[in-house]
């Protein structure tokens, strides 16, 4: 059972998903206004958020920022729910940072597949204690990435991300096959969400990101020492 933090301001939608999870074991706890969502956070520690964008007292996007400027809640996974539909926004999302993205109207069933996807893939980060790469140490207990004895704080799903990548740094990893690891895809479906995230990894690395290596034409490869990288 993991318990699972819904925000959201219209109760017919709140309640429909509540009911889902439930059923499915889960704990929901929900809350109606923008400006209870990071005090609900900070008190239950929710394994996930779903957060709905408009609403009263702070925005979705406002509340997203506070939640992972917060040392206590910078690592829970955010699903977005949302009534924005556009490409654009919901490109905006996912460079903000957020694990998934999901569209009013949406399926419930869908929505319970996405939480557990995401769910299975921070339960199975945890197993094995630590991962050392060179300079680059991942704890995978705490969660936490560690640059030549600095700690980075990290998403759960850049941890991950991060993770799939050093533990095979001998291999070039196709968009594919990253989008089936940690996002749970069963095709090559949403390049911009690997992207994006990439993206924001190669940031919070800074002078170091040069270990993320693009290999042309067919995916990602960490490189514990860099070598120049041979397009396949």
């Amino acid at each position: 059972m993991s318990k699972i933090l819904i925000v959201e301001d219209e109760s017919d939608i709140s309640e429909l998903i509540a009911l889902h999870l439930t059923r499915e074991g889960h704990e929901p706890i929900c809350v109606g206004n923008g400006l209870q969502a990071l005090p609900a956070a900070v008190e239950h520690t929710p394994e996930l958020i779903v957060l709905d964008l408009m609403l009263p007292g702070m925005d979705g996007v406002q509340i997203f920022k506070r939640l992972r400027a917060d040392t206590r809640t910078a690592t829970i996974p955010v699903i977005i729910l949302t009534a924005k539909a556009q490409v654009t926004d919901k490109i905006a999302g996912l460079e903000l940072g957020a694990d998934d993205y999901l569209t009013k109207p949406f399926s419930p069933r869908e929505l319970y597949l996405r939480i557990s996807a995401i769910l299975r893939r921070v339960k199975k980060v945890t197993h094995v204690s630590e991962v050392q790469r060179g300079r680059f140490m991942l704890d995978r207990k705490h969660m936490k990435l560690f640059l030549d004895g600095v700690p980075l704080d990290l998403t759960t799903t850049e941890f991950k991300l991060l993770t799939t990548l050093m533990e095979n740094d001998t291999t070039v990893h196709t968009r594919a096959d990253l989008l089936r690891e940690v996002w749970g895809y069963n095709s090559d479906v949403a390049t911009r969400t690997l992207d994006t995230h990439i993206k924001r990894l190669r940031e919070k690395l800074g002078a170091a990101c040069d270990h993320i290596v693009t290999i042309r034409g067919t995916g990602f490869q960490f490189q514990t020492e860099l070598i120049e990288a041979v397009p396949a």
